[in-house]
């Protein structure tokens, strides 16, 4: 670095340097700092709007409940539900909402907009995550139910499942069982039976082992 022997000769260079590179030091500064209270806002205002979603979402519970116990009917839940997936769309929250609505479809028989709801999940979730995972098997269910056995199939194939993979070879052996195939439910059922040691938790395993004993039996397989 140059050495300077006076002060006016380092103020002259201090001038010089500023006339040089001044404005472009001042616009990156100006840049960096609008950025930052920038990322900062868009926290706080994600932070509201979650916080926002959460509530709603509460709420469409509290209506789900009353609905449940007949104190009203389920439309207060189905416009809170409705709500949180226009107005928060993109959140968690906006998500299960739609998997309530595809629950409440469902019991009342409306397996189109069931599917609607949940396909929705799908395009909104991210792919693998726990939610897709969840609204995939039900979605296999409802095509299943619709009379969809192959689309719901690949659904339910073991590729891609994750952890939700005993649940997967369950809906699978439960689909295949309705459609017929009895062999191929009874081997579906029993990759399930074996996938639920290292994924506990996902099963009702006493169903699971009565729906082997009954296939096995029908099958004529010794010891069943």
């Amino acid at each position: 670095m140059e050495s300077y022997r006076t002060e006016e000769e380092q103020v002259e260079a201090l001038r010089r340097w500023w006339n040089e590179n001044g404005r472009s030091t001042l616009f990156v500064i100006v840049v960096v700092l609008a950025g930052t209270f920038g990322w900062q806002g868009w926290q706080r205002y994600e932070a509201q709007r979650n916080d926002s979603a959460s509530d709603l979402y509460q709420q469409m519970l509290e209506a789900a409940s009353m609905a449940e116990q007949g104190v009203v009917n389920d439309a207060a839940a189905e416009r809170l539900a409705s709500q949180l997936r226009s107005e928060y769309s993109g959140t968690t929250y906006a998500r299960f909402a739609a998997l309530h609505q595809a629950r409440m479809a469902v019991a009342g028989n409306d397996l189109d907009a069931a599917e609607e709801h949940l396909r929705w999940v799908l395009s909104e979730a991210g792919s693998g995550s726990d939610t897709a995972m969840v609204a995939q098997l039900r979605l296999g269910r409802v095509l299943a139910a619709q009379g969809e056995t192959e689309q719901a199939l690949k659904l339910l194939t073991p590729a891609g499942s994750g952890k939700f993979r005993a649940a997967s070879a369950l809906a699978r052996g439960d689909v295949l069982a309705t459609a017929g195939r009895e062999a191929e439910a009874l081997s579906a059922y029993r990759e399930a039976q074996a996938l639920v040691q290292q994924y506990p938790g996902q099963l009702n395993i006493a169903t699971l082992e009565a729906k082997i004993q009954r296939l096995a039996a029908a099958g004529g397989e010794v010891g069943a």
